[in-house]
């Protein structure tokens, strides 16, 4: 029983959060649940390659990244639903050509049998991505998502100017991890995906990672083009915060950013190297750091700005 302000109450276990996120009062009802703008989930060879890599992350990143929650899927959606997670977008993501429209495909479906899950897309530079985006967005797709450093490619390549011009005019944002964290890919960088908004400035942006490593960049960007928000996922972890920090002014950043709902919760859930808690906890500690901050901003973190994001609604 939480017996103090949800900013001043700490969470340092999964079976905390529930309870935490209840006395929250979120959502229009106040008795809504978190809504997670960044979760992976993939068709089953995809994402056993996927942890594959990770098992080997030593020899990719320098450090261990061991999958907190690596378990069949019928478990990680139980998982999911235990933390009070109402409404979460599953994120796939190609790395070649000829694999975004399958794999947008495959979500598509996915989400369909999955109460919790909202469709989504993903895309690539090549001459059929305003075919199978336009058919996504058909079929109700609400977010897409972008992985610059995976998928290798140039997010200003003149293959993909036609679908952020789509996406732009339909209003479905994109997720892009676009950032050099946590290594750096041959086309990313904060001012590379800034110049595809400077062409395409109604684009709802969502800076995967806050842009991680580089956050000042990320703040600015955000500052310059309203469109964009930053995601969670992973920022202010003690995994993360030992390779990319954030900058001691975090929360009075965060306070500083004009415009409401500019920051959204992100996880990367299942693929983290920790509990999902701790995500919950920096974003906690952000709020109670700043008097400016507090209770409004959890919840508009937790629920209110991943739903306008996801277009559910008014929080």
């Amino acid at each position: 029983m939480v017996t103090t302000a949800p900013v001043d109450t700490p969470i340092t276990r999964d079976e905390d959060v529930a309870g935490w996120v209840r006395s929250l009062g979120l959502g229009p009802d106040g008795r809504s649940g978190l809504v997670d703008v960044h979760v992976h989930f993939l068709p089953d060879r995809m994402l056993q390659k996927v942890w594959a890599y990770f098992a080997s992350a030593k020899e990719h990143y320098g450090y261990d990244w061991p999958i907190h929650y690596q378990l069949p899927e019928d478990e990680r959606l139980a998982r999911l639903r235990s933390f009070g997670v109402e409404t979460f977008a599953p994120l796939v993501y190609p790395h070649k050509p000829d694999m975004a429209a399958w794999l947008t495909g495959w979500a598509l479906d996915w989400a369909a049998e999955v109460p919790e899950a909202v469709p989504t897309a993903t895309l690539f530079p090549e001459e059929s991505v305003t075919t199978y985006l336009g058919d996504a967005v058909e079929r109700g797709a609400r977010l897409v998502k972008a992985h610059v450093q995976v998928g290798g490619y140039d997010p200003r390549d003149p293959l993909l100017d036609p679908a952020w011009g789509l996406l732009a005019e339909a209003g479905i944002p994109v997720v892009a991890h676009c950032g050099d964290g946590p290594i750096p890919g041959r086309h990313t960088g904060i001012e590379i995906i800034g110049e595809v908004m400077d062409r395409h400035p109604r684009l709802p942006l969502v800076l995967a990672h806050a842009g991680l490593p580089d956050y000042d960049a990320a703040l600015r960007l955000a500052e310059r083009h309203p469109a964009v928000r930053l995601d969670t996922t992973m920022v202010g972890t003690p995994f993360t915060e030992s390779f990319a920090p954030l900058p001691r002014d975090w929360s009075a950043r965060l306070a500083e950013l004009s415009g409401a709902g500019r920051v959204v919760l992100g996880t990367d859930f299942p693929n983290i190297p920790y509990a999902y808690w701790r995500q919950l906890e920096a974003i906690r500690g952000w709020a109670a750091a700043d008097d400016r901050l507090g209770e409004p901003f959890l919840r508009s973190v937790l629920h209110d700005a991943p739903a306008e994001v996801l277009g559910l609604g008014p929080g």
